[in-house]
């Protein structure tokens, strides 16, 4: 468990935040320009000092000044990755990688070089200098310096806002490998919410210094009472496994709990792990099923909630609950106009059908 209370005013801003975190797993941050994710991140690393403060991580105290106890910086077993590499010029990748694994005694080493390097995949650049290395290689290196120093908690402070989509697409692959195989919490601070759907297990929703909501991926980004970005980033994360394949028509069934999706067959095998995202703007909504249609996923659902859609006033975004199965049924969200709302008569418990058109399997 990562346990933080921490206040800390800075100017007209004030950190004012209690959390308390999943010992696995990704934690991500998420908010607003501003609103304290990396304030708080800071604080955790102890490059800021919180007045009154206490951070524990797995027990162990970093931060509790009711006690007077204040662990600097470079004594936390903490690895952080800021947006900016910062890598050290003059040494080879493999010389960063070893600089921070020489920061830690031999008898507290947990992280080996030849793991850092197999997590993030950076061994065919080990004897490049960092000035020949994309953005992408220069983050998953800095990534791989944080892991040798065998952290307790890894902080990563928006690793991907400097890359493009070629060079984010290097990195997100070596940080879910990360989460699977290394067993170390992270905690990801990010504005953007394809990158929280993608990585997080647990988010923590920031605004002005204050911490709004906090709950797995999956319940808070179907919520619709939050401020988060409407837009074409609405949609909900569900997680399953491969339920059935057809080689007929190359398809696979996914399922998660109370919904399955059949999509294109993405070569995984029989019950293996997946995580969906359906994004509103891919659900319609009807009071029938169709049987001369191309859409293949068409589920029961039950209305829960409405809101207006930030991204026009035409719009509305509708949360829904399936009624597939008794496993409690899988949330929904979709985008349909005021007017087509007014029309099919919507209102919470009214019963519709989900026309899911597609799904986008992150895996």
């Amino acid at each position: 468990m990562i346990e933080a209370s921490l206040r800390l005013a800075r100017g007209a801003f004030a950190l004012d935040v209690d959390l308390r975190l999943p010992p696995r797993g990704v934690s991500a941050v998420f908010g607003p320009s501003g609103c304290g994710k990396t304030t708080l991140l800071r604080c955790l690393a102890g490059l800021e000092r919180a007045p009154g403060g206490r951070v524990v991580v797995e027990g162990t105290a970093w931060q509790d000044e009711g006690r007077r106890l204040f662990v600097p910086t470079h004594r936390r077993p903490v690895g952080v990755v800021f947006q900016e590499a910062s890598l050290f010029d003059h040494l080879n990748v493999r010389g960063n990688v070893e600089f921070g694994w020489k920061r830690v005694a031999a008898s507290e080493r947990r992280v080996s070089i030849a793991q850092a390097v197999e997590w993030t995949g950076i061994g065919p650049l080990l004897n490049r200098m960092p000035a020949g290395l994309s953005g992408g290689e220069r983050q998953r290196v800095a990534l791989a310096r944080a892991l040798a120093v065998s952290p307790r908690l890894l902080l990563m402070d928006e690793p991907l806002a400097a890359l493009d989509a070629a060079r984010k697409s290097e990195i997100l692959p070596a940080l879910e490998r990360l989460n699977d195989a290394s067993g170390i919490p992270i905690v990801y601070v990010s504005h953007a919410v394809a990158e929280v759907a993608r990585l997080a297990d647990h988010v923590v929703m920031m605004e002005a210094g204050r911490v709004v909501a906090t709950g797995p991926v999956g319940e808070l980004l179907a919520r619709l009472d939050l401020p988060l970005p409407a837009g074409e980033d609405a949609g909900v994360v569900l997680q399953g496994a491969v339920g059935a394949l057809d080689p007929e028509w190359q398809l696979a069934r996914l399922d998660v709990p109370g919904a399955s999706f059949w999509s294109r067959d993405p070569g995984l095998p029989l019950g293996h792990p997946i995580r969906l995202r359906v994004l509103a703007r891919d659900v319609s909504l009807s009071h029938a099923p169709f049987e001369a249609s191309s859409i293949q996923n068409q589920l029961p659902a039950v209305v829960e909630a409405i809101a207006e859609d930030a991204q026009h006033p035409a719009q509305a975004l509708v949360r829904l609950r399936t009624l597939v199965d008794d496993a409690g049924g899988a949330a929904l969200l979709a985008r349909v106009t005021r007017r087509a709302a007014h029309a099919l008569e919507l209102v919470p418990g009214r019963r519709v059908w989900a026309m899911v058109k597609s799904v986008a399997l992150m895996d």
